[in-house]
Parts: C-alpha cells; structure tokens; sequence
C-alpha cells in the first residue's frame, strides 16, 4: 500500500477558500497513492479558536465538496483531516472525513478527547461518542484525532473493532513535539499495528505546529518522518505485517483488563 501524508503549512495570510483549492490541487498530484492522509482542522488551524465559528461549516458543506471531487479526481481513498463541523441541531464537532476513490462519503469521525483543560476546543466543540473503522481494500483504518494519541484505551477499542492502520490527522505544537513521535510509536507497538500519523506546519494562533508527519509500523519502526515544513510524505508499507506480528508476537491475545465488565 502506497500512502501520502500531506503535512499542510497553516499560516494567517492564506484565506480558508485558497487553501482548500491548494490542497485539493496537492491531492490530485497523489494519483497513483492507494491512501492520502491530510492533517486536523487545516482549514482553520487548530489553535485558531475565534475561527472555529466563523468557519464552522456542515458535514456535506464547502470542504466536504472539494474533497469529494479531489478523492474522484485522483482516484485515492482521502483521509481529508478534519473540519470544524457545525451540526444544525448542536454544538461544533471536530469531525474527520474518509471519502473513497469515487468521492462518496465512507466514514466521519468526531473528535472524542477534545484538548484545552476547560477552555478552547474543550468548551467550543461537542464530544465525539463513537469509535469509527473503514474498512479499505487490505486494511481497515482506525480513526482518531490529536489529542486523542494520549488516551490508548481509545486504540484498544479500535483494535478490537478490527483497525489494523491507526489514522491519526493533528495539529500538535512544535513544544511537545517528543511526545508527538513517542505516543506515536507507542500506539503502534502497544497495538501492533502502523500509524500513520499526519501533522501540521506553520504557525496557528501564534502556536507554532510540530510538523514531522510520521509512519510507524508494527514493531514501533519508523519508516518515514517528515521535517518542519510543509511537504509531502509518500511511504510504502505491506499492511500484511499486521497479521504476521500479531502471530509471531501474539501480545494482544494475553490481554486481561478491560475485555470483561468489572467483578463486585
């Protein structure tokens, strides 16, 4: 399997409009990838927090629209990060979208651990409930956001629900990079499992953004990471790896907490 992770440069004098057709311009050049991976709230930046509003768009609104037809257009499955999604009948939603070569809809994820300790998006959006897989042709990716890298009970439950890749889009600062890189490795070797997780560049807010996108595979090796700035990151990996760790090192199958409901 071929993926692209596109670690977009978020900066304040780019309008939300101009860079949704750069980036859907960046995946159309991907053609020829098996998966495209972009980062959380690259419309807006995730520490932009007056912007959550403003920007707030539907599920099926304007990023939804040109992310469709840029999946179509290159004919890859999208991860296209997430947006501030407005629910007609809620709050804000950091929502993440998975469309399919065809461009249709096969998966939204909202954010669950919302970051901030009582304020920013912690106050600003609504808790995600559900854990979410799609399944693609030879893995299926679990789903999750940012913050959500510290809590690994979440990727226990997604394993569980059968994810083999951990997608993992963010907008993590530059300041607590080392646990950017150690949780991601962690994840991918408590679970067996790759991650494939895709950061930001440039400055949100005056926070400026980690960047180095990574890919790690099952034994916690990495097998690409991307510097500070904006690029590109295109890696190979053989998902196959998935069950052949799993039986070789069978860890998973030792598991005791968590599988049944507490003893009184």
């Amino acid at each position: 399997m071929r993926a692209s992770l596109i670690q977009i440069a978020v900066n304040e004098d780019e309008s939300v409009d101009s860079r949704r057709r750069r980036v859907a311009a960046l995946v159309r050049e991907q053609s020829g990838a098996d998966l495209v991976v972009l980062p959380e709230l690259w419309t807006t930046g995730a520490f932009a927090y007056e912007e959550f509003g403003r920007e707030g768009e539907p599920l099926e609104g304007p990023t939804y629209e040109v992310m469709a037809k840029a999946a179509s257009d290159a004919g890859v499955w999208l991860h296209a990060g997430s947006i501030p999604e407005r629910d007609p009948e809620g709050p804000l939603y950091n929502t993440s979208l998975v469309f399919s070569p065809s461009g249709e809809l096969a998966a939204a994820y909202r954010k669950i651990h919302r970051f901030g300790f009582d304020k920013g998006e912690a106050v600003l959006m609504g808790a995600g409930r559900d854990l979410v897989t799609v399944r693609l042709p030879g893995t299926t990716l679990g789903m999750a956001t940012c913050y959500d890298l510290r809590f690994p009970e979440l990727f226990r439950g997604l394993v569980a629900a059968g994810a083999e890749t951990l997608v993992i889009p963010a907008g993590w600062p530059e300041r607590r990079r080392a646990h950017w890189t150690l949780l991601a490795r962690a994840r991918a070797v408590e679970n067996q499992a790759f991650v494939l997780a895709c950061g930001t560049a440039g400055t949100h807010a005056g926070v400026p953004q980690a960047g180095h996108s990574i890919v790690v595979d099952p034994w916690g090796e990495v097998l690409a990471e991307a510097g500070a700035d904006e690029e590109v990151l295109t890696v190979e990996f053989d998902p196959a790896k998935v069950a052949t760790t799993r039986e070789q090192f069978p860890a998973l199958k030792d598991r005791v907490l968590g599988l049944e409901p507490p003893r009184r």
